[in-house]
């Protein structure tokens, strides 16, 4: 009601202004309520997610450990397609922001129209790399014959030819974020993490007179929940009223809006990218010591996600804030945003780090761990958690940088924390005092970001906003 009541509002004051290119609510809603009304959703849908890829690798982890573990080894992959996908929507959701709140409703259009045709692009990509490339990749972390390789090949061919409807899905969702609209992207986001989890035992165990299928039947679950969300998203998208508009007809690339997309959507890219790259080598490095290892790597990256996504969630809140007062030209708001979406990140990490902290056995238990889990695992969690806290600051300095349209100042910190920063030291670690000294790279990495992201915030505030 209170948002009814300032757009009412504004609409007095501005009588002789098309309806199209009123000031919406990020423009005048207070920035605490308008944060958090933002995030919230977002917050809960991600942690949704969180919670479905848990626990689908909790029951795949039932199946057997060597099962978890080939699971483990494709995940870098299904981040990669998440990380194409997340990154060029959020070039998308930068840029659309930036044009509402610069009332360039044609710019925002096209922009939007854009999208679609590049979820498509990104699927093709991992359809030749699901059709053509999983023998290759596969074979770097497992003998041909043994059951880590079979189930690592089937399940990452699913997973990739059958990436078109998250391709095209999270497109629509960050359109639909760009404009304000956080409610519908969660409907989404809710409905394919509740049709995978309850799929999964299904097909998995071969519930309900269904074939058990194993870890083909978590990857056929995914895919479908993944179908189910898209269905939502178009069904949204048809029948809702937005304040932009996709063309299906009659649509030509401006290329000069793909090019702004890509200005902060590539740098996203690769920046999240980075991020499987980093797991991916990582994982190299542990194999030669203990595929265990590999396991208790690919347990953190599930249970992290339960810390993380809320923070995400709440960064694609603060995104199209950021981006439209940036537009704007309003310093007070774009900063005041900022300064609360770190607050609220911070608690969050907080929060996190205590339960790694206190209760890591408890946390492995639920993967059906071994001793040797326990025992690689428990410190693991311990020591990696560490760098939650320093982390939040991080990502909410990253989320001003892409909001503002720098996403290369993002890009150069990811690079920092996770090429620069932790594949290097855990190669020198490992060998100096084994796998458990190993962990100790991710928060040493930590330090030097948090450093980074100071310094150019910093520097970006004197250069550029603090003249807004």
């Amino acid at each position: 009601m209170e948002e009814k009541e300032l757009l009412r509002r504004n609409e007095e004051q501005n009588p002789n202004e098309n309806s199209a290119v009123h000031e919406n609510k990020m423009g005048i809603m207070p920035v605490k309520k308008l944060l958090i009304s933002m995030a919230w959703p977002a917050m809960l849908s991600m942690t949704i997610n969180a919670l479905y890829n848990v626990v689908d690798s909790i029951f795949v982890a039932w199946l057997s450990e060597d099962a978890f573990t080939a699971v483990s080894i494709v995940n870098p992959i299904q981040m990669l397609i998440i990380s194409l996908a997340v990154g060029s929507g959020v070039g998308v959701n930068s840029l659309i922001a930036r044009l509402l709140g610069a009332k360039n409703q044609e710019g925002a259009n096209k922009a939007a129209s854009a999208s679609l045709r590049i979820g498509l692009f990104n699927y093709l990509v991992f359809f030749i790399v699901g059709a053509f490339l999983t023998k290759f990749f596969v074979s770097a972390y497992a003998q041909e014959g043994t059951e880590i390789y079979d189930a690592a090949l089937t399940y990452m061919r699913i997973v990739c030819i059958g990436c078109l409807f998250i391709n095209v899905e999270v497109q629509l969702e960050k359109v639909l974020q760009s404009t304000g609209n956080m409610v519908a992207p969660m409907i989404c986001s809710l409905t394919g993490a509740i049709v995978n989890i309850v799929f999964d035992p299904i097909l998995i165990f071969g519930l309900m007179g269904f074939p058990a299928m194993g870890v083909a039947g978590a990857a056929i679950a995914t895919v479908f929940g993944q179908l189910c969300s898209l269905i939502v998203a178009v069904v949204i998208i048809l029948k809702g009223e937005h304040l932009v508009e996709i063309r299906l007809r009659g649509f030509k690339m401006d290329w000069g809006i793909v090019k702004d997309i890509y200005k902060v959507g590539f740098p996203s890219i690769i920046m999240q990218a980075i991020g499987s790259v980093m797991l991916i080598f990582y994982n190299m490095i542990l194999v030669a010591y203990s595929t265990t290892a590999v396991a208790v790597l690919g347990v953190y990256f599930k249970m992290q996600s339960f810390v993380f996504m809320p923070v995400f969630g709440l960064n694609q809140g603060a995104m199209p804030i950021m981006g439209y007062n940036y537009g704007a030209k309003n310093k007070k708001r774009l900063m005041e945003t900022y300064k609360w979406g770190l607050t609220i990140a911070l608690i969050v990490m907080a929060l996190g780090t205590l339960l790694f902290q206190l209760f890591p056995s408890a946390l492995l238990s639920m993967f059906d761990a071994s001793a040797e889990m326990y025992k690689i695992g428990v410190p693991a969690l311990r020591i990696i958690s560490i760098c939650f806290i320093p982390a939040a600051f991080g990502i909410m300095t990253s989320t001003l940088f892409q909001g503002t349209g720098h996403g290369m100042l993002s890009l150069y910190g990811s690079l920092l924390r996770q090429l620069i920063g932790i594949l290097p030291l855990a190669y020198i670690l490992i060998r100096i005092g084994g796998v458990t000294l190993s962990w100790t790279a991710f928060p040493l990495a930590e330090i030097l970001g948090l450093t980074y992201s100071a310094v150019v915030l910093r520097w970006l505030y004197k250069k550029e906003i603090a003249n807004l």
